[in-house]
Order: C-alpha cells, then structure tokens, then sequence
C-alpha cells in the first residue's frame, strides 16, 4: 500500500482522536464541570479502528497493543450511557469482533509476527519497548477511567484520567520524534493543552 495512504489513515484516526478531545473540552467549558459527552467515546471507537489498522500496516506493534487494550472500554461507556444498543444489531458484533479477528490475522503466522514486530530492523527492540510502555501507561488512563465508572455506576473523567493521560502523551510524543512519525507527534500534542485544562477546570470543580 502506498505510504501516503497509510499516513492518510493515520491521520484520519488521530483526527477522530483530536475531535474527541477538542468535543469534550468545548463542552466541559460551558458547562464548568468536567463531562463525559457520547461523541468522546463515539469518536474514540471510530479513531481505534483506524488506528489499528494504521499500526498493522506501519508494522508497530506499539500502537496495535494500545489499541487493543482500551478498544472495548470505548464500547464499554456508550453502552452505559445507553448508545450501544441503539447500534444494528450487526453492525455491533462486527464492531466487537474486529480486535479478536485482527489478532487472528496478526497472530496467524508466528514466525512472521516475530519477524514484522519484534526483529524489525527499523525499529530497535528498545525502541520498542519504550513505545509499548508509553500505550500501557497511556491506555491505562481507560482501565482507570473504567473503574472509577463502574464503582459509580455511570461514565466519569476523574482527575487521574488526565494525569496519567500526560504522563502517557509526552511518552509516546517522544517515540514519534524518535521514529519520525509524524501521526503521533501531531495528533498527541493537541492533548497537552486539553488533559491539562480539564485538570484546571476539575480543580475548580473542587474549590
């Protein structure tokens, strides 16, 4: 596939990632409370389809396992704040089928799987690692955020959300830089200004 097709679907996904964030900031500002809109989560399922499939044909394991790791929280919040079910009934099992079908196709031949994203000679294995760390810690912000939804029975963005959500995005900013890949660097720092701005606007919240 040419290069700059996968650049093209890289950047649509992380426009639906940017989208999310700029949509939930707008909203959290008019109504001087931090919130947890639909179209965040909405935005969010859309943006890691693509992404996937941006990671699988960029050969970077990276961003595949993040992707994996908080897809099903995204479906998780709109089906607590009543979307889900509102889907086509078909349209929701391929949706929920698309990380398991994707690992098949990754995992369906072991020695080349190895060799595209642990023996790739244009990434370094500590290179690697450090990228995959960055995903974990940025994709644990879901775990979080699903847990503290759980326990309260309806979706939040508590305040750890956006600090491990910084902590995450200057990783994984900084794996772009080293990669040169310009889908990371410009579609995480746009979160920056929003993960901190919401923690302002949570601060307030409490005062």
């Amino acid at each position: 596939m040419p290069a700059a097709l996968v650049f093209a679907i890289g950047f649509v996904a992380q426009g639906f990632f940017s989208a999310r964030m700029l949509i939930q900031w707008v909203l959290s500002e008019r109504s001087h409370r931090v919130v947890s809109p639909v179209l965040f989560w909405a935005c969010s399922l859309a943006g890691s389809v693509l992404l996937c499939v941006y990671g699988i044909l960029r050969d970077d394991f990276a961003i595949v396992l993040g992707q994996f790791i908080s897809y099903y929280i995204y479906i998780w919040n709109l089906n607590i704040k009543g979307v889900w079910r509102r889907v086509p009934l078909v349209a929701r099992a391929a949706l929920f089928a698309l990380p398991a079908v994707a690992a098949a196709v990754i995992l369906s031949d072991g020695d080349a799987f190895l060799d595209k994203y642990f023996r790739n000679d244009d990434i370094p294995l500590w290179m690697l690692v450090y990228g995959s760390a960055g995903q974990v810690i940025f994709t644990v912000r879901f775990v979080y955020q699903w847990w503290v939804s759980h326990r309260l029975h309806r979706s939040e963005l508590p305040a750890g959300f956006w600090v491990i959500s910084l902590v995450g995005c200057f990783i994984i900013v900084s794996y772009g830089a080293l990669r040169l890949d310009p889908v990371l660097v410009l579609g995480q720092s746009v979160g920056f200004v929003t993960y901190t701005r919401n923690l302002m606007i949570l601060y307030k919240q409490k005062r």
